[in-house]
């Protein structure tokens, strides 16, 4: 499926200037790129780093030659690109002009970095007392309170395991901790700050006043792991790895197939019948030892074994006609399952994005926000290295002449 056709998002009109690098804050600038936003991605010379970060698609330019990768691509489309050296004078200059049109600005650098570049949220609002300026840092900024690990650097890894998901996600309950597959350290506060940048917004577009949004990389995992907080408030017992079940009900978590595994829950007992006859034993619908769920709970390795066991003879397809519809259930895929359900072309979830210089299209995960007014989606692929500068600069009320200078001092590319 190609990508939609150019429309307005929700956020159609809004200017965002981002100054963000690796995973966490592109992919929040890209949230709200997708809902129309005209994201800005200002560069150092020489381009974002994690343009070199593959995999690239035969023929694709690589960053030498101003291009990207499959990384890149996929958190930086419907964004435009400007470079700018804002160690230089006239760099700093330059983004201040830009700020004075600009209704925000996000960044991801370490605390204090942006104070040294004389480029701090205090000078920025005088500039602009409208804007909403976002920052994402590992373990928040010292405006809102400074943690003793404010200086520390922090990646995906270190605030799933400082922010508690690590610790109750494993495959044996009890069991050592797991980091989950997606960066959900980075993708987590992402999706927290977009949501505060709009919520931002909103009130800056009727008071005139903007505001400065600060999420903590380690608080926001902390916040999506809310029941691990109030369990531990409760009963003073730290909860650990889960497991693939679950602590509460029965039977729910992933079982065997012939050809991989499924997933498959029965949250309250009205569904434990219809899955006991799909088994071919009705008979434990009404048996006492099995026929509530805290029966069944205190049962729980004869339940799990009796599924599995009926599960383990049946492929994800066959056990998909059997539950499908009727119990809460799904077979786990694979990114070849993904691809080939209609489910995610149907959705818009698999976008066509070209790659320059590529023999094919690269797709890239689309957005999972759909609105019936105002659709988003991506609309067009990440940009070249410094593509738009000096049509950005123009449309800020640069001159040519001004363009020119800043190209002489090797201010922009």
């Amino acid at each position: 499926m190609t990508a939609r056709a150019p429309s307005f998002g929700a956020l159609d009109g809004l200017v965002v200037l981002d100054l963000t690098q690796m995973l966490a804050g592109p992919y929040a600038t890209m949230m709200l790129a997708d809902q129309g936003a005209h994201v800005i991605k200002i560069e150092p010379p020489g381009g974002d780093l994690t343009r070199r970060n593959g995999p690239y698609i035969d023929g694709a330019l690589k960053i030498d030659e101003g291009g990207f990768g499959g990384y890149f691509a996929s958190i930086n489309r419907n964004k435009s690109s400007l470079t700018l050296d804002l160690k230089k004078p006239a760099g700093k200059a330059a983004l201040l002009r830009l700020v004075e049109k600009a209704d925000v600005l996000v960044e991801n650098y370490r605390a204090g970095v942006m104070e040294r570049l004389g480029l701090g949220y205090d000078v920025l609002a005088q500039v602009n007392p409208r804007l909403v300026y976002g920052a994402l840092r590992g373990f928040g900024d010292p405006r809102s309170g400074e943690s003793s690990y404010a200086t520390w650097p922090a990646y995906d890894p270190v605030a799933q395991a400082m922010g508690g998901i690590m610790g109750i996600t494993g495959p044996v309950p009890g069991g050592a901790p797991t980091k989950i597959g997606p960066g959900v350290g980075d993708l987590i506060p992402a999706a927290f700050l977009a949501f505060g940048v709009a919520s931002a917004c909103w009130r800056a577009q009727r008071t005139g006043r903007g505001q400065f949004v600060d999420v903590g990389m380690v608080d926001a995992v902390l916040a999506v792991c809310e029941r691990l907080v109030f369990q531990y408030s409760a009963s003073a017992q730290s909860p650990g790895p889960e497991g693939n079940g679950h602590p509460l009900l029965c039977p729910f978590g992933l079982f065997p197939a012939k050809d991989g595994y499924v997933s498959l829950g029965v949250p309250n007992d009205r569904f434990w019948v219809p899955l006991t006859h799909r088994m071919g034993q009705p008979g434990m619908a009404t048996d006492p030892r099995y026929a509530t769920n805290d029966a069944r709970m205190a049962h729980k390795a004869e339940v799990e074994a009796t599924v599995s066991g009926w599960t383990a003879r049946h492929t994800k397809a066959e056990l998909s006609e059997l539950l499908g519809g009727e119990i809460p259930f799904g077979p786990v895929f694979d990114a070849a399952d993904i691809f080939e359900d209609p489910h995610f072309r149907i959705r818009e979830m698999l976008v066509e994005t070209e790659q320059p210089g590529a023999t094919r299209p690269l797709t890239v995960a689309g957005t999972p926000v759909h609105m019936s007014e105002t659709p988003g989606g991506v609309r067009r692929r990440a940009p070249m290295t410094g593509e738009h500068t000096d049509r950005t600069l123009a449309e800020f009320g640069f001159e040519p002449h001004e363009i020119a200078a800043l190209r002489a001092d090797d201010v922009v590319q």
